[in-house]
Formats: C-alpha cells, structure tokens, sequence
C-alpha cells in the first residue's frame, strides 16, 4: 500500500499528471477537486446561501457524494446517484468548488471519504491540502504548480476544447482569484507541506511533468510500486 499526495494551485495540471502517473504505476487515481466541485454543484443547484451555516448543513444531509471509475480508468462522480461529471466541469463550478471547499462543515463531510479511500487501496490523491490535512502521512507529497499565466493557457485550451465558450482573460482572472481564495482561507488553506518535494512545471511539457512526478515516487517509494 502506498499513498502519494499532489497539491498545488488550479490549472497546475494536478489531475492530467496524477492520473496519467497513477496509471504507469498501477495506483488508484483520486480527483478530489471533482469531490468539492459536486458539493459546490449541489448547493448551487439549490440556490444555497454559503453563508448560512445551518443552510449549507441541511444541504449535506440530503446529498451523497460517491465516484467510481470507467473501462477508461477515468473517475465518475455522482451525486445522490446522478452521474455529474460532465456538468461540474465549467469555470462556474471551478469557483463554486473554491467557494465551498473553505466552508468546515463541507471540509468535515468529504474528509471520512477520503481518507477511507486511502485506507483501502494505494493511491494518488491530488487537492489542495492532501499533505497538510487529509494524508498528513502520506509516503510521498508533491507540491505541484507553475506560473498563472501558463496554468491559465493550458486551462483556457482546456476549455476550449471542451467547446466552452471562454476567454482568456477570463480564465486568468479565474486563476487568479482561485489562488487568492485557496491560499487566504481560513481552514486548511492551500499550501507546500514541509516535507513535500516541490515540483514547478512552466517550462515543462505534458509528457516531461508526468516523467518527473512518476520520478519523484519512484525514488520516494520504491518498495510500494510495482
């Protein structure tokens, strides 16, 4: 069994890296931004007040949040039995995520559901606070990222490809705003664990960034992978 923790910013490439890594090495891939992203579905689908303590709890009682995974090795999430994947995937839902991923009572409520999907079998999780919160024991721990302007090109291509109807600049000042939430938050906001290995990508392609995170685990765990 082993456990490997990504975190970074958003539009590090986290969930394209770590799925292409866990992958070559035989791991369980989690994207548990797609976890926070159905919550975020979820509240906005009910109109929700995030500022409403009481609101937001009565919400997390009547939803469940499950995933499970295609032929493809690519995560479904679900919310109380709907599969979602496709709708949680907008710049709307990317802010929704951040907005409710600093709210406790959601942090509590998708916490057990990690860290029991460690306990069972070896994985890559990547987030923004795995290293510091959800695994703090993990075996190893990246701290993934590059520079805003090129997370925002490779997310605004993203999009683009998707057929999404959006700007650059939107994208940027998305990422921006992101990387300002994320990091100023008052529960497990984002940032570098101690003893994480900090991997900068702006000057890397795909191919080179997944090389270098299947290196780094490689080299941290070389008894736990096949």
């Amino acid at each position: 069994m082993v456990a490997v923790a990504i975190d970074g910013p958003s539009g590090a490439g986290k969930s394209t890296i770590a799925k292409a890594a866990a992958k070559q090495l035989g791991l369980i891939y989690v994207d548990t931004g797609a976890l926070y992203r159905t919550v975020g579905y979820a509240m906005a689908r009910e109109g929700t007040n995030l500022d409403d303590e009481d609101a937001v709890k009565q919400v997390l009682s009547r939803i469940r949040v499950t995933f499970s995974y295609d032929e493809q090795g690519s995560q479904r999430v679900y919310l109380n039995g709907e599969d979602v994947s496709e709708k949680i995937r907008t710049p709307e839902m990317s802010m929704m995520a951040s907005r409710v991923s600093a709210l406790s009572s959601v942090r509590v409520f998708l916490l057990d559901l990690q860290r029991d999907t460690a306990k069972r079998q070896s994985v890559i999780m990547d987030g923004r606070d795995i290293g510091t919160v959800v695994l703090p024991d993990a075996d190893v721990k990246i701290f993934l990222t590059a520079s805003p302007q090129i997370r925002a090109k490779r997310r605004h291509q993203e999009l683009v490809e998707k057929g999404q109807q959006v700007t650059f600049e939107e994208v940027l000042n998305d990422v921006l705003q992101r990387d300002y939430n994320d990091s100023h938050r008052e529960i497990a906001p984002l940032k570098q664990a101690d003893d994480a290995v900090l991997l900068d990508t702006s000057g890397y392609t795909l191919e080179k960034s997944i090389e270098e995170v299947v290196r780094i685990i490689k080299e941290a765990a070389p008894c736990s992978i096949k």
